[in-house]
């Protein structure tokens, strides 16, 4: 068995992180997950949150990822999101001015309206933690 992850986080526009990783922490629907060396196969769909990595120098990196696939597979963890954001990338007021939005939309939905305004608000909420 490896002792590490081969990660790559991949958007459409960039790719963000290629390298050796020791683990990953990440989320999808059923809640937050760890990933280390010798993870079973899988694939998942994700949701917008703080996704936190130790690279193999113990170096411990966090970034906002947005919805997307995660692909393990024989050590190598493949990361397909919309949108995968460094804390120094984000703009705290613009992210504080998204969550203020997403909150006032919430409140009244139901249905796919509700979860659209869900999701435009753990987007927030994500990069806010990030930027923390």
């Amino acid at each position: 068995m490896s002792e590490n992850l081969k990660l790559s986080i991949l958007t459409p526009e960039r790719k963000v992180f290629n390298g050796e990783v020791k683990e990953l922490t990440t989320e999808n629907d059923l809640g937050r997950f760890e990933i280390l060396p010798g993870h079973e196969a899988m694939i998942t769909a994700l949701t917008p949150t703080v996704t936190l990595f130790k690279t193999v120098d113990n170096k411990s990196l966090k970034l906002f990822t947005s919805t997307g696939m995660l692909k393990i597979n024989n050590n190598e963890v493949n990361f397909l999101c919309e949108t995968a954001e460094w804390p120094e990338e984000i703009d705290l007021a613009r992210a504080e001015e998204a969550r203020k939005k997403a909150e006032h939309l919430i409140v009244g939905k139901e249905g796919a309206e509700y979860k659209k305004a869900e999701l435009k608000l753990r987007r927030a909420l994500a990069r806010i933690k990030v930027k923390e």
